[in-house]
């Protein structure tokens, strides 16, 4: 068999070697998916909170001797964060030859200076305790502004798994689009989606007078007037620059607006807010579990977690 070939055939589907064990902090489709990719199980546990709120774990599945991943979404991560610390280090402690986190969203990438003095750099505080109770990190488009890779704060091998060729896929399937990208951050990614979907593309200039007070301004779009707009984005959080930039398109015409991003935060309900300023549709991937997930990341996400797998598989080889 040619060496590129054994490349593609999941670690655990190799002889002699223990199925992964797939854990979800909470429940999660990318669990069940995952465990299906990787010819694994899905990790059982039971958790319950104690009268004075301090937290309860025990693991049920066997994990002695066997690769576990643990996938958290960890958006909106304060509570989160001990659970998942309790999780990763009991099945450490029981055995498991390695503990993987699978973060689809990574939180705690905001604060990554000191802008004002006595300011917490929250970014490297996160990241250098979560790294001390895993093996590795795979995570989805994390916001990297002023870190060019998370290797800068995070002291565990990570790899960036990119949303863009999902969405281009998705795109791809649509005729008449004209894709949307709200600001000049936006540019290098969403003309990689256009030319992987084979639609056309503009990007706006986005003013912010304050965290929840922006102005877009869009180029001449007069000859896709009767395309439909699909307004791209890596995280809709607050929601008020897809809110402008969706004013903005009504205000030229534009009768048809959909809207497709990364990870869908959705504070405080925006999400009802974006349909009733006149989406279409609003999709997202299943990084961030919404009622708008269309768009499954496992097949993304599996080549990563698989070169983690094959590496442990081959250290345990070896000793």
């Amino acid at each position: 068999m040619a060496a590129d070939s054994v490349n593609h055939i999941p670690p655990s589907k190799q002889a002699g070697i223990a199925q992964p064990l797939v854990f979800a902090l909470e429940p999660h489709p990318l669990q069940l998916s995952l465990a299906d990719l990787l010819n694994g199980e899905t990790g059982e546990f039971d958790t319950r909170q104690f009268p004075d709120g301090e937290s309860y774990l025990r693991v049920l599945s066997p994990v002695n001797g066997r690769s576990c991943l643990v996938i958290a979404d960890l958006s909106r991560p304060n509570a989160k964060y001990l659970p998942l610390i309790f999780l990763l280090n009991t099945l450490r402690e029981l055995g498991a030859a390695s503990v993987g986190l699978i973060a689809p969203y990574l939180s705690y990438m905001r604060q990554d200076r000191r802008f004002m003095e006595g300011e917490a750099i929250t970014s490297k505080i996160f990241a250098q305790d979560l790294s001390h109770h895993m093996d590795w990190l795979v995570t989805v488009d994390p916001h990297l502004h002023r870190y060019h890779a998370l290797d800068e704060i995070y002291q565990v091998p990570s790899t960036v798994v990119q949303g863009a060729p999902a969405l281009a896929q998705w795109l791809k399937e649509k005729k008449d689009l004209l894709l949307i990208g709200p600001d000049a951050e936006s540019e290098q990614w969403v003309s990689e989606i256009a030319e992987q979907s084979s639609h056309p593309f503009v990007i706006g200039t986005k003013k912010r007078y304050g965290d929840r007070n922006v102005e877009i301004f869009l180029p001449d779009i007069d000859q896709y007037s009767s395309h439909t707009a699909v307004i791209i984005d890596d995280v809709i959080s607050s929601g008020h620059t897809v809110l402008e930039c969706i004013n903005t398109l009504k205000s030229k015409g534009i009768a048809h607006i959909l809207c497709a991003a990364i990870h869908g935060i959705f504070a405080e309900g925006v999400d009802m807010d974006l349909m009733s300023a006149g989406l279409e549709s609003l999709v997202t991937t299943n990084t961030i579990v919404h009622h708008t997930n269309g768009i499954d990341m496992a097949p993304l996400l599996v080549t990563a977690v698989e070169a983690f797998l094959s590496e442990t598989t081959i250290q345990g080889g070896q000793s």
